[in-house]
């Protein structure tokens, strides 16, 4: 059952005061940083008096760092002094009522019309304990109750949070300030669709930002920028909010024109036109796009050790165990203007599509990326090729002499394509020791790093190509 919590004089505020209150923002900036943090920039306009001033502003995000806010006169700089800076978010809730009201009298009516007016003489674990007139003592189920009703809302008790200055100006009149603060429970991320043609050499590409808003605060007519980067900052204290449910509003109109310039370290969006941002809202708008990218699709078959660097030698048969593999589908392609893109990527997720004979997009991978800056080469892993099929083994160990051993393993690589000849890279790693050469090959190879060679083995449809190769190691003298 619902509890209504009246209040009898709710014209009656805290303490007796009447602070001034600021009025709707005039102009607003909202920062974003894609790590859960925004800087908010909120200008507004007082009718201030000459003196000491106190001035409440409303309307604050419930996540707001405050240690981070600054507050500035535009008008009248140097004749407006802060002289103190509170935040006060003590907000107005039945706990919060019960507690601030012992000793008081208060009226509880139950579900049954009940009515029972009385001292309250504790309000804790979903009880309300009354004192009567005639002093007799009732015990009332908070769950059971209609509504609870109290005469006014106490001292330091608000309905929002609230930042609150005590103001020193030198002069009467209308000002323009600016409070500047952080805010947590925002984020943005990238989030990337991907249409490859048929032939599996270009595609389409749309990179939209995907806008969280949980700050507990609505942004109206926001200027918007978002930046992407590595930005260092002390975790702050975790913030206990209401926990509600996500709404998801995602733009169907057309998507606006995203400006993109570096910015220090960082790579800096800002959204031509104003935003409105609501709260526990989901947001997309369109950033980059690109036509006819040059792209290219290969097919890795990487099933050899894991290696993490060369410790000491391993110079026993078993070795690491080979191990079992697929063939794995990645599709890769240049984010330079020479490929047809010219842009930075931020870190984020990338979905890529592939049209059918009806002409319907169908997703054929989903990964994620890091920070790509311009000009970089990007590879995607898609997924597993179900059509085409490797093993490895190992078919040879030999100890030469006490410093020296071969290996020898042999690659069956089969293509169960219809009508396609496809390029396989077959990874293997050099894992024993440092000291290694290839004695024999039945391919070409190239060596990718100090333990890594790859060799690209090509396979006719419904064929089977067999790799063969034997690496000889040198171990060290003494060990």
């Amino acid at each position: 059952m619902r509890l209504r919590v009246l209040l009898l004089l709710p014209g009656l505020l805290a303490g007796g005061l009447l602070p001034l209150s600021a009025q709707e923002s005039d102009s607003i900036a909202v920062t974003i940083y894609n790590q859960g943090t925004a800087l908010i920039r909120d200008q507004r306009t007082l009718a201030l008096e000459a003196g000491a001033n106190t001035v409440d502003f409303h309307d604050v995000a419930a996540t707001i760092d405050a240690a981070s806010v600054t507050f500035r006169s535009l008008t009248d700089p140097d004749g407006t002094v802060v002289l103190e800076q509170n935040y006060i978010y003590d907000l107005v809730d039945s706990d919060a009522l019960l507690s601030r009201y012992l000793d008081e009298t208060i009226n509880v009516t139950t579900a049954d019309g009940t009515l029972y007016s009385g001292e309250l003489l504790s309000g804790r674990r979903g009880e309300a304990i009354l004192r009567a007139a005639e002093g007799e003592i009732v015990v009332i189920r908070l769950y059971d109750a209609r509504d609870v009703r109290f005469p006014a809302l106490p001292d330091g008790l608000i309905t929002r949070p609230t930042l609150q200055w005590l103001l020193q100006s030198a002069a009467a009149g209308e000002q323009q300030v600016e409070i500047t603060y952080l805010a947590g429970g925002m984020n943005w991320t990238a989030d990337y669709n991907l249409l490859l043609n048929e032939g599996e050499t270009s595609l389409d590409l749309r990179g939209w930002v995907t806008l969280n808003n949980h700050s507990g605060r609505a942004f109206q007519d926001a200027r918007l920028k978002l930046v992407a980067g590595e930005l260092s900052r002390i975790e702050p204290e975790p913030v206990l909010m209401e926990s509600r449910a996500m709404a998801i509003d995602v733009m169907e109109e057309q998507a606006p024109q995203v400006e993109q310039r570096e910015f220090f370290e960082y790579q800096l969006y800002q959204v031509a036109r104003p935003v409105t941002i609501k709260d526990n809202e989901t947001k997309q708008i369109e950033f980059v796009s690109g036509d006819d990218i040059a792209a290219s699709t290969r097919f890795v078959f990487d099933a050899s050790p894991q290696t993490g660097g060369y410790f000491s030698p391993i110079d026993y048969a078993e070795g690491w165990a080979s191990e079992r593999g697929d063939v794995l589908t990645f599709l890769e392609f240049n984010t330079g203007e020479e490929s047809g893109l010219g842009a930075d990527l931020p870190a984020g997720r990338i979905r890529v599509y592939q049209q059918d004979i009806g002409g319907a997009g169908l997703l054929i991978g989903e990964n994620r990326i890091e920070h790509t800056p311009q000009g970089e080469d990007l590879r995607i892993k898609l997924g597993k090729a179900f059509d085409l099929v490797g093993e490895r083994k190992q078919t040879n160990f030999e100890a030469v002499s006490r410093a020296v051993v071969r290996e020898s393993f042999e690659i069956a690589l089969r293509n169960r394509k219809d009508s396609e000849t496809v390029e396989i890279r077959v990874v293997e790693r050099l894992y024993r020791w440092s000291e290694w050469e290839i004695r024999e090959s039945s391919a070409p190879f190239e060596k990718l790093d100090a333990s890594t060679i790859e060799f690209r083995v090509s396979v006719a449809p419904g064929e089977e190509a067999m790799l063969t190769y034997t690496a000889q190691y040198s171990f060290p003298s003494e060990r």
